[in-house]
């Protein structure tokens, strides 16, 4: 059974950051690429940033040089660092592994960023 769960999500002011965890069981995490999504409310679900099984990055150009996705692989864990969060990152925060056809997601974890 794959699970993917997420945590560290919170309220946050704004300039603050905070930084999710995404914990895997279930797949040979290594060989996955994983990625972290966001969906604020009223709004259709986008990708924020990808890790592949080599370490090669990708960003959404709205969190390029604020966030950060990096991955443990002994630990199964996907990372995403937020810095110099704004009320815009306001979103339910998810992250996916995939390969080839196969794709897994976790029940996402809530970041709000208000004064």
């Amino acid at each position: 059974q794959v699970q993917l769960v997420e945590s560290g999500g919170g309220l946050v002011q704004p300039g603050g950051s905070l930084r999710l965890s995404c914990a895997a069981s279930g797949i040979i995490f290594s060989i996955y690429t994983m990625a972290w999504y966001r969906q604020a409310p009223g709004k259709q679900r986008e990708l924020v940033a990808t890790i592949t099984r080599g370490g090669d990055t990708n960003y959404a150009e709205s969190v390029q040089g604020r966030f950060t996705i990096s991955r443990d692989n002994p630990k199964n864990t996907v990372y995403l660092q937020m810095n110099n969060l704004k009320p815009e990152d306001t979103a339910v925060y998810y992250c996916k592994a995939s390969r080839f056809s196969s794709e897994y997601w976790g029940q996402g974890t809530l970041v709000t960023v208000s004064e």
